[in-house]
């Protein structure tokens, strides 16, 4: 096996056509990787390559449009990529629908599942199961998933949040399933393969689903963007796997998370939803 690159290698981000994520993908850039930049508007994502090419004008950069509300979506951008018979060395699960401006609005996804359910927990599961012939084959991979400090327990009795519904309390139950997908993946594959970890990158950042909420923000986007680097960089984190880390420290998530009979359960039930 090669020794793990520090630069020139592809990366996806998805959800970096702004905020963290494109900030990330910018950064990367310029520090000789590849990006690839994921959005769910095609148009949204040609300005968002174009901004990057203006800033770092010699950065490999190329656009890819899915809406991943729309588990065929998220299929066809895996199968894209592995079609293309290229290298992936690092995926950064990055975009995720927050606690929306009008909490008591339930949104469904294009399978009628409930919309933060399917874009922060569904959509990120089936994209790295099913990149991971292509990560494996680019090892030593990491796989990044950016969680929340926000959690709530999942209600299996109603895991679609049907009953009183709060879209922040959907979004952090979507946070803790996103967790326990991440510890399920770092079990099953071998870590001098491909790690898999998760990272709330900082509170209440300066974003666009930050403002949606009414909250004054409490960190700038680059806070966000040095914490998530490190999981992507840091060799000290070579072969480290299924962990959460709280920024920059290894954290205990939500006690849920940790249980394997929940984990059992709801790997059970993601796959009726998501067959």
């Amino acid at each position: 096996m090669n020794p793990r690159p520090t630069q020139g290698r592809t990366i996806l981000v998805t959800g970096s056509t702004r905020g963290m994520g494109h900030r990330l993908a910018r950064e990367l850039a310029a520090g000789g990787d590849t990006l690839l930049l994921h959005g769910r508007d095609r148009t949204r994502v040609g300005h968002a390559v174009a901004d990057l090419r203006r800033a770092v004008p010699e950065a490999d950069v190329r656009g890819m449009a899915a809406d991943l509300a729309d588990l065929e979506q998220v299929r066809a951008l895996a199968d894209a990529l592995l079609d293309e018979g290229g290298r992936l060395d690092v995926l950064v699960n990055n975009a995720a629908v927050g606690g929306g401006p009008d909490r008591s609005l339930r949104q469904v996804s294009a399978q009628g599942l409930e919309l933060r359910f399917a874009v922060n927990y569904l959509a990120p599961l089936v994209l790295t199961r099913r990149l991971l012939p292509l990560l494996e084959e680019s090892a030593p991979a990491r796989v990044v998933g950016v969680a929340s400090a926000g959690q709530e327990p999942l209600d299996f009795e109603d895991l679609m949040t049907e009953r009183h519904y709060d879209g922040l309390l959907a979004y952090c139950r979507s946070k803790v399933a996103l967790i326990m997908s991440v510890f399920d993946l770092a079990s099953e594959e071998k870590a001098d393969l491909v790690t898999v970890n998760a990272v709330h990158p900082a509170s209440l950042m300066d974003t666009d689903m930050v403002r949606q909420i009414s909250v004054t923000p409490q960190s700038d986007v680059e806070d966000g963007v040095k914490a998530v680097r490190r999981l992507i960089d840091d060799p000290e984190l070579e072969g480290v796997t299924g962990r959460y880390f709280h920024r920059f420290t290894e954290a205990a998530a939500h006690s849920q998370a940790y249980d394997p009979e929940a984990r059992a359960r709801l790997a059970r039930m993601t796959a009726r939803l998501a067959p």
